[in-house]
C-alpha cells in the first residue's frame, strides 16, 4: 500500500504541472520551465491539486526539493508555475550551507523571495533569527537577504543567553553578516548599541582573548590578545600583556595562508622586564630588554617539491620559559634552518641549511648540508633490492656563548649503498641478507682552539641478515564478558636481526663530530640507513632479538588489540670496550582489558648487573563521561651520560558534576626527594554560550622559589580557544601558557 500511495503522489507532482502548462499562455513553454518536485514524508501523506486555481496543497509531512532547495514541513501550498509556497508547522528550509527554521514560511522557489514569523537560520557557529513577522528579500543576483527586526547571535537556543539585535540584518552569499542600528543584548538587557556591525560566518576571529591572573614570578597579570582578520586568508592578532613584577609586553602575530606561496606565521615579542633573573648558567644578571622572534613559512612549489623556513630568535635563553612556559616544554632548544625537499617515489633530494641564530645554544651548522635518498628499490626483475645514501656539505660546531671556545668546521661528503636479497621459505619463513659499504671524505679541519685534523678518508663494510616469521591461531568461540572478548588471536612475531662491521680504518676520535650518537632512553638501530650518526660509526658484531606478542578480539564488530608486547635486546658477540656481552632489555606492552581501561608500560633493564634503569607505566581509566583516571609513574636510574634521573608519580582526574560544572586535577610527585613537584587544579563552568575555567597551580622546584599560579580563562562555544582535550593536555593553556 505504501509503494502504491508513493508511486500515485510522484506521478502526481509530476504530471500536474504539464497539465497547468497545457492551459498557460503561449509564451510560458513547460518544456523549459524547471520542475519543482513534491514528495512524501510518512505514510499519512495527502494531497489534492486544484485546476482553477493550479494549487498543489500537501499535509502530514512534505518535501519540496528545487535545486539545491530543500523544504520540509507539516503542510504545504504550491503554485508550481510561480513558485509561490506557504509551508507551517515544523518549517525547515535548506539551501547550501544555510539552514532556516520557524513556524511559518512563505518562500517563492523561482525568485527566492522569502516572508517568515518566528523563523531561525542556522550557519554554525552562528545563528540568525525573528521575533516577529520579517520579510527577506534577495539584493540582486546573488542571494543577498536584507532581514528586519531580527538578530545574531552564536548560542544554540531556543531563548539566547546574549544576542545582537538589529532593526537591519543582512545575510550575504560570501557568508558575511552586516548589522545596521545594533544592540548588544544580555538576557534581556541592552548593554551596547552598535550602528554598524559586521563579520564573517564561520572560522572568522575577531574577538579579545584575556586571562587574568596571579603568579609569584609575574605578580597580578592580565595576558590579553586582539585577533582579527586582514583579508580572506590571513589573521592578526596583537599581544599586551601586563605583569605587576616585570612590565608590559607587547608584540605582533600573524598567521597567513598564500595558496600556492604558501603558509606560515609570524610571532614578536619584547618587554622591558623590570626584574630580570639571574642566567642560569653563567650567574649574570639578564639584560632588562628582553625579546624573541618566531618565524615559519611552508610552500609546496609542485608536487614532491616543498620548501621550509624556520627562524628563532630570542635574547637569552630563558625568555622563552619564562613568558611561554607551554612553549618552551614542547621545544627547550628551538632551531633556524632552511630545508628543500624533492620527493619522488624511488629518491628524495634534500637540502638542508642551518645556522646558529641564538649564540648560548649549542648548534651544529649545515651550510649546506644537500641528501640523496635512494628508497629500497627492485632492480629491474633480479630480485635484489637497493638503497643508498649520498650527501656532501660545509659542517660547523659552534658551541655555545658561555661554553668551550674550540668551535671546528670541515667538509664532508659520504656515500652509503647497499643491497638486499629478501626471500621467503616454506611460504612462512622470511630472510633477507644484506651488504653494503660506505666511504666518508672529510677535508682538513679548521679549528681555532685545538690542533686541525688533516683529511681523511674512512670507508666501512658492513654485512647482515634478518631472519623473521610471523604465526597466528584462532579461537572463534572463546569469549569473556570479563574481558570484553569475543574470540581470541594470537599473533606471534619473532626476529634474529644480524649485523656485521668489522673496524673501519679511522675511528670516532679520529674525525671531527658532527653527527654523533646522542644518549638516548631508547635502543639505537643497529643497520644502515636507519643508524644515522654518521660521524660515529664504528665496528659492531651484533645480533638483535625482538619478540612481538598480540592478541585480539572483537568489540562492537570491529578487530582491537587486547595485548601488544614486544621484547628487544642486543646479544653483542664481540663487544667493544666498556660494552657488556648483552645490552639493555627493553620492554613495551600495551594492555586493553576493557573499552574503558588502558595499560601502558615501558621497561629497561639491565641483566648482567639484574638493574631496572628505566620504567614508565600508565593506567587510564575512562567508564564514560562523568570521570575519568588516569596515574602514571617514571622512573630513570641515574647515568653518568644521562645524567640525573627522577622517581616521578603523576595522578590525573577529572569530574563531571552536572551539565554546568566540571573539575579537574593533577599531581606529580618526587618520590625521592619527597617532594610535590606540580600541582593543577582546574574548576569548569558552563555559562550557556560561553565556557569559565578557574586554574590554580603549585610548583615547588629545586633551586628557585616556589611557584603559585591563579588564572581565569574564558571561551565562547562558537569559537573555543582549545582543541578538544587540548586543555587536560597543555594545562599550561589555562593560565596563559
Amino acid at each position: 500500500m505504501n509503494r502504491l500511495l508513493a508511486f500515485t503522489t510522484a506521478l502526481f507532482c509530476w504530471v500536474a504541472p504539464a497539465l497547468r502548462a497545457a492551459e498557460a499562455s503561449a509564451d510560458a513553454d513547460p518544456s523549459q520551465r524547471e520542475q519543482i518536485q513534491v514528495e512524501s514524508l510518512s505514510p499519512d501523506f495527502l494531497s489534492e491539486y486544484d485546476p482553477a486555481t493550479g494549487l498543489i496543497t500537501a499535509s502530514h509531512g512534505v518535501r519540496v526539493i528545487f535545486r539545491d532547495t530543500r523544504l520540509t514541513a507539516e503542510r504545504v501550498q504550491l503554485n508550481e508555475a510561480t513558485g509561490d509556497t506557504l509551508a507551517e508547522g515544523g518549517v525547515n528550509l535548506v539551501r547550501g550551507a544555510q539552514t532556516w527554521s520557524g513556524t511559518q514560511l512563505r518562500y517563492n522557489f523561482r525568485t527566492d523571495t522569502m516572508g517568515a514569523e518566528d523563523f531561525r537560520l542556522g550557519v554554525p557557529p552562528i545563528f540568525v533569527g525573528g521575533e516577529r513577522a520579517i520579510t527577506l528579500e534577495p539584493i540582486g543576483t546573488n542571494r543577498v537577504y536584507s532581514l528586519t527586526n531580527s538578530f545574531v547571535t552564536t548560542d544554540d537556543l531556543a531563548a539566547p543567553g546574549y544576542r545582537i539585535r538589529a532593526r537591519t540584518l543582512i545575510v550575504r552569499e560570501d557568508r558575511r553578516l552586516i548589522a545596521k542600528d545594533a544592540v548588544l543584548v544580555l538576557g534581556n538587557t541592552p548593554v551596547f548599541w552598535f550602528p554598524y556591525y559586521t563579520r564573517r560566518i564561520g572560522d572568522h576571529k575577531a574577538r579579545w582573548i584575556m586571562t587574568p591572573g596571579y603568579r609569584s614570578l609575574y605578580g597580578a597579570y592580565l595576558r590579553a590578545a586582539y585577533e582579527f582578520e586582514i583579508g580572506t586568508n590571513t589573521t592578526a592578532a596583537v599581544h599586551i600583556d601586563s605583569f605587576s613584577r616585570r612590565g608590559i609586553g607587547l608584540g605582533p602575530s600573524v598567521s597567513y595562508d598564500l595558496g600556492p606561496a604558501g603558509h606560515g606565521e609570524f610571532t614578536g615579542y619584547w618587554i622591558a622586564d623590570q626584574h630580570p633573573e639571574d642566567d642560569p648558567v653563567t650567574g649574570e644578571k639578564i639584560d632588562a630588554q628582553r625579546e624573541r622572534i618566531s618565524f615559519s613559512h611552508q610552500v609546496s612549489l609542485r608536487p614532491g617539491l616543498t620548501g621550509t623556513a624556520v627562524v628563532r630568535q630570542q635574547s637569552d635563553s630563558t625568555v622563552i620559559r619564562e613568558f611561554f612556559e607551554d612553549e618552551f616544554r614542547q621545544n627547550p632548544l628551538p632551531g633556524s634552518f632552511v630545508e628543500i625537499q624533492q620527493a619522488w617515489p624511488d629518491f628524495t633530494l634534500n637540502t638542508l641549511g642551518r645556522f646558529q641564530v641564538n649564540e648560548f645554544f649549542e648548534t651544529v651548522e649545515r651550510l649546506p648540508d644537500v641528501r640523496l635518498s635512494a628508497h629500497r628499490q627492485e632492480l629491474g626483475q633480479s630480485g635484489i633490492y637497493y638503497e643508498g645514501e649520498n650527501s656532501a656539505g660545509w659542517y660547523q660546531h659552534r658551541y655555545a656563548t658561555d661554553g668551550p671556545t674550540n668551535d671546528y668546521s670541515a667538509f664532508r661528503a659520504d656515500s652509503f649503498h647497499q643491497l638486499l636479497l629478501p626471500k621467503t621459505f616454506f611460504g612462512w619463513l622470511n630472510l633477507t641478507p644484506r651488504v653494503g659499504g660506505r666511504l666518508t671524505y672529510y677535508g682538513d679541519t679548521d679549528s681555532a682552539g685545538w690542533d686541525s685534523l688533516e683529511a681523511k678518508t674512512r670507508g666501512v663494510f658492513n654485512t647482515g641478515a634478518e631472519l623473521s616469521f610471523k604465526a597466528h591461531r584462532l579461537w572463534p568461540k572463546v569469549s569473556s564478558k570479563f574481558w570484553d572478548a569475543d574470540g581470541i588471536r594470537h599473533i606471534v612475531e619473532p626476529s634474529l636481526n644480524y649485523a656485521f662491521t668489522p673496524e673501519p680504518n679511522a675511528q670516532p676520535l679520529e674525525l671531527p663530530q658532527f653527527d654523533t650518537e646522542l644518549p638516548s632512553l631508547r635502543p639505537l638501530p643497529v643497520t644502515y640507513p636507519d643508524y644515522n650518526s654518521i660521524d660515529s660509526v664504528d665496528s659492531q658484531n651484533v645480533l638483535r632479538l625482538g619478540l612481538r606478542n598480540k592478541i585480539q578480539t572483537k568489540r562492537d564488530g570491529q578487530v582491537e588489540d587486547l595485548l601488544d608486547w614486544a621484547l628487544i635486546t642486543d646479544w653483542r658477540l664481540d663487544p667493544r670496550e666498556n660494552q657488556g656481552r648483552f645490552s639493555d632489555i627493553y620492554s613495551e606492552a600495551d594492555f586493553k582489558p576493557r573499552r574503558w581501561l588502558t595499560l601502558n608500560s615501558e621497561v629497561r633493564v639491565d641483566p648482567e648487573a639484574a638493574v631496572l634503569r628505566e620504567s614508565h607505566t600508565s593506567a587510564i581509566l575512562k567508564p564514560g563521561r562523568d570521570w575519568s583516571f588516569a596515574v602514571t609513574h617514571r622512573y630513570t636510574k641515574d647515568d653518568p651520560i644521562l645524567g640525573r634521573g627522577g622517581d616521578l608519580l603523576g595522578t590525573r582526574l577529572y569530574l563531571r558534576f552536572s551539565e554546568n560544572w566540571g573539575f579537574r586535577t593533577s599531581h606529580y610527585f618526587e618520590i625521592r626527594e619527597q617532594r610535590l613537584q606540580e600541582q593543577y587544579y582546574t574548576i569548569y563552568r558552563d555559562l550557556r554560550s560561553l565556557t569559565a575555567a578557574l586554574t590554580l597551580r603549585f610548583r615547588e622546584t629545586r633551586e628557585d622559589e616556589d611557584d603559585f599560579t591563579i588564572a581565569v580563562s574564558i571561551s565562547l562555544k562558537a569559537f573555543p580557544r582549545f582543541k578538544t582535550g587540548q586543555d587536560a593536555e597543555r594545562p599550561l593553556l589555562l593560565i596563559g601558557g
